[in-house]
């Protein structure tokens, strides 16, 4: 039976390319890559011939089946490969792994470099719960629904960003979760290497204060032992809609506001919508001579 061995791959510094991995690309009688030209010069580094096909997030779904196929009717092992770092942790390739193990084919993991892990290694927290999420929502509302949502979950969250808006995320993380403790790396293993570690604001503004910020791709490591869970914000059920809008709006609110507030905490959409109606029917009565 044939063996899918998924191999990572160094994420800059080529030093790290264990001789295991080098030996496994050179024996299999393919290599399933991420992008065959990222993955063909890290072959002419290690002297290594083996067949190059592509397989990537916008062909994995129909390639993946095709490439598992050709394992077993030509007998022959595979590698799957990355651009950087270990596939299928933020990157393609589970399509092909899931292919394979449904065809009773072995996949073994040729480990190494993960940007993420090595990022969370030097981030000095207690690393014994986390959880990865790669790539946060970029749409304002979205990100800021996610950041409180990570309260929820694990102590410890890693995520990745691009070095064009690391400074966007780090300023939602300050103002949604200004009590988080953070620790983000960029161009890890490589020859400019850099840590930053301090509170949301610190790293802010060490951040804005770095000419090269928009350089590297970026992982975030966030400490959330000290930021408080979230706590229920839904009103008593015998407050009416109404009341609800009245004391959002005493907060500060308009009264479109008050009313994204009520959905943003259950509240049906079409109730809070007619709730607001009946109030602003009677503001306008009261208001009449």
């Amino acid at each position: 039976m044939p063996t899918l061995y998924v191999v990572a791959t160094p994420i800059g510094n080529l030093s790290d390319f264990s001789p295991r991995a080098a030996e496994t690309l050179k024996t299999v009688g393919l290599i399933a890559a991420e992008d065959t030209r990222v993955t063909m010069k890290l072959c002419q580094v290690f002297d290594i011939h083996t067949p190059l096909t592509a397989c990537h997030q916008h062909n994995e779904e129909g390639k993946a089946a095709v490439i598992a196929e050709k394992m077993l009717a030509e007998g022959i092992d595979a590698a799957l490969t990355t651009d950087a770092g270990t596939p299928c942790v933020s990157d393609p390739g589970y399509a092909l792994v899931r292919e394979c193990l449904a065809r009773g084919i072995t996949v073994q993991p040729v480990p190494g470099c993960c940007a993420g892990v090595a990022a969370l290694s030097v981030s000095g927290f207690d690393a014994r719960e986390w959880a990865f999420y790669g790539f946060l929502p970029r749409e304002k509302k979205a990100l800021r629904e996610k950041l409180l949502a990570l309260r929820a979950g694990p102590p410890v969250a890693i995520v990745h960003e691009s070095p064009f808006r690391v400074i966007e995320l780090a300023e939602s993380i300050a103002e949604t979760l200004p009590e988080a403790v953070l620790s983000v790396s960029c161009d890890l293993t490589k020859l400019h290497e850099l840590t930053l570690h301090g509170s949301p604001a610190e790293v802010l503004a060490a951040l804005r204060d770095n000419p090269k910020a928009e350089k590297g791709e970026y992982c975030l490591v966030l400490d959330l032992h000290g930021v408080p869970a979230p706590q229920p914000d839904a009103a008593p059920a015998d407050v009416s809609l109404e009341a609800q809008l009245v004391e959002t709006m005493l907060k500060g609110a308009d009264l479109r506001a008050a009313q994204t507030a009520l959905t943003e905490r259950g509240a049906k959409k079409n109730a809070v919508k007619a709730a607001a109606l009946r109030l602003k029917k009677l503001l306008t009565e009261d208001e009449t001579p």
